[in-house]
């Protein structure tokens, strides 16, 4: 049993790497707009379905779509923000979660209408790769989504630190009416930050399409745990979302291997459960955030 954990180890932490890309979007559109994109995952999904059809059709590999697809969703992000999200920024709680709830519905109709049901997938030259590290195998497709994953992660947390917009858009997330009497303009930021975060699913995506098969509900399947690793690591904090999404992928994976496959989700659940009767904002998540609708 010892032998196989170093093994079980790194296969977690691989998971929850890429758990956490599939996050960070999520948990940037929440913390600047105070929105919950139940539409999420379909953005996950078209990336996924752009990835398998410029190899299909051009042999152009996952990895390297992502500097075409991911300007794509980018600029559709900012559209979709101006036509469905902006009118209600202000709105109920409620007609904001039918909102990206309808969205959601229409994205996957969309998918189902011009691709049908079937499960496709993309074999690489590096699929079936793997590196041999002592008594380890790391799987080539984990470690190089693993290593993009934090490589956005970084370079996310370094724009919003350093750089001129996203030094405005943490000062628009703790006081939006403050920021705006500053001369910032946050109808602009706010298209900024969804367009950002669902070119993040966008990425995602791509990353995606070499380990898993794509199919029109795939973001649903997908976003259920996003949507588990945003709260555990607390709302509206990237780093957040990367701890949450490998202490996810370690649960399941142990779990999977000691207890039972069927069981690796019920377990992953019930430590959520517990992290958040301890700390109700999430592992690195602000007092206050976990309320929406505060300010």
């Amino acid at each position: 049993m010892l032998d196989i954990l170093p093994q079980l180890l790194v296969s977690g932490l691989l998971i929850g790497g890429v758990y956490g890309l599939l996050s960070i979007g999520l948990t940037l559109i929440f913390g600047m707009l105070r929105i919950v994109n139940f539409a999420q995952g379909e953005f996950i999904m078209f990336a996924m379905f752009g990835a398998f059809w410029l190899h299909a059709l051009w042999g152009i590999d996952p990895y390297l779509s992502i500097f075409i697809i991911t300007p794509v969703v980018f600029g559709l992000g900012q559209l979709i923000e101006r036509v469905v999200i902006k009118p209600i920024l202000h709105a109920p709680h409620a007609m904001q979660i039918f909102a990206t709830f309808g969205l959601s519905v229409v994205l996957q109709n969309l998918a189902l209408t011009f691709w049908g049901p079937d499960y496709r997938s993309v074999q690489t030259s590096y699929t079936s790769q793997s590196f041999i590290v002592g008594n380890v195998a790391i799987s080539a497709t984990s470690l190089y989504a693993f290593l993009v994953a934090f490589l956005m992660a970084g370079a996310l947390m370094a724009f919003l630190q350093f750089s001129r917009d996203g030094k405005a858009l943490r000062a628009m997330v703790q006081n939006r009416y403050a920021a705006s009497l500053m001369g910032v303009n946050t109808d602009r930021l706010n298209r900024l930050a969804f367009g950002a975060g669902v070119a993040y699913a966008a990425v995602a995506g791509c990353i995606l399409t070499p380990i898993y098969y794509t199919y029109p509900t795939a973001g649903v399947d997908l976003i259920i745990t996003a949507f588990v690793v945003v709260v555990l690591g607390g709302l509206g904090s990237v780093a957040g979302a990367m701890v949450g999404g490998l202490i996810i992928g370690v649960t399941q994976t142990l779990t999977g291997f000691f207890i039972s496959v069927e069981l690796k989700d019920v377990i992953a659940l019930v430590l959520f459960i517990l992290i958040l009767l301890i700390r109700p904002q999430g592992l690195l998540g602000r007092a206050g955030m976990e309320e929406v609708g505060t300010k």
